[in-house]
């Protein structure tokens, strides 16, 4: 797969065509349909990665599609008890979260969101 088909199957994947991603990183209207024939420069490609949160190596086709920043169901991982999984995604300070930052993130993400939800609506339609 080229630059060009990656870039192109992540915006078709954000719901975005590619002039927009164009405009949005401030290239040329047709940049990427330049890209079949040029290979773009190091500074344009860390641009196209840091907005698609992929490295460049995936755009390069030396790495598999794995997002940089990817985002975390924090009901998911409220619901586990898995220390592993609440290490590797979360921390407070850089530091591993505390069982107290544990329980107040589960009861966040509890049955009683909804509830939670509500009442954070209702404060807001106060001010």
């Amino acid at each position: 797969m080229t630059i060009f088909e990656r870039v192109k199957e992540l915006s078709e994947k954000q719901g975005k065509s590619l002039q927009r991603v164009s405009e949005d990183l401030g290239f040329s209207s047709n940049y990427f349909y330049r890209m079949k024939k040029q290979q773009p420069t190091a500074e344009k490609l860390k641009l196209i990665a840091d907005y698609f949160n992929v490295s460049v190596d995936y755009l390069l086709g030396r790495a598999e599609a794995k997002p940089v920043n990817e985002p975390i169901d924090l009901a998911e991982v409220a619901n586990s008890d898995d220390d592993a999984v609440w290490s590797r995604l979360l921390s407070s300070g850089g530091r591993p979260l505390t069982e107290k930052d544990k329980m107040a993130i589960k009861l966040l993400f509890s049955d009683k969101w909804d509830e939670i939800t509500q009442k954070a609506k209702d404060l807001d339609s106060k001010k």
